[in-house]
């Protein structure tokens, strides 16, 4: 039970923080939140939103081919693109997504499938939803989606 009340805790912590905060508390987003930091969202996805961000695990980042993360760091434009789809606008609880296209903000649609009670974004698995956040949600990814360049 000390767990579960551990975790009640963590959740209660973040809706108190925004979604970049948030992030960086949790210790599993450290590519993530420099890349926001590179492309420049720091400031939009700390401020109201609210949004909803499919979040890339450190792991989701480590999939990559080599040299394609230190790529796209290197070119903020394009970063910037592959980041904000990766974020829809409005706060979706995983209870409200429904299998389908939904348009990010970068303006392209990602597919939202559900197999075998398993929700997947273009090809990445969604392992954890709901991270509340006081400017939207997190759910967690397992890879690192790209849209149509």
């Amino acid at each position: 039970m000390i767990g579960g009340l551990a975790l009640l805790s963590f959740s209660a912590r973040a809706q108190e923080k925004d979604i970049v905060d948030t992030a960086v508390a949790a210790g599993s987003f450290n590519t993530l939140v420099k890349a926001i930091q590179a492309a420049g969202l720091v400031d939009t996805l700390k401020g109201p939103g609210p949004f909803t961000v499919f979040a890339p695990t450190d792991e989701a980042f480590a999939k990559l081919p080599a040299g394609a993360l230190d790529s796209l760091l290197a070119n903020p434009k394009k970063l910037k693109s592959v980041l904000t789809y990766h974020v829809v606008a409005g706060k979706v609880m995983a209870a409200d997504v429904k299998p389908g296209k939904v348009k990010t903000v970068e303006g392209a649609s990602a597919t939202i499938k559900a197999m075998h009670g398993k929700l997947t974004i273009d090809k990445a698995h969604i392992v954890k939803t709901d991270i509340m956040c006081s400017n939207g949600v997190i759910h967690v990814i397992d890879a690192v989606i790209m849209p149509k360049m």
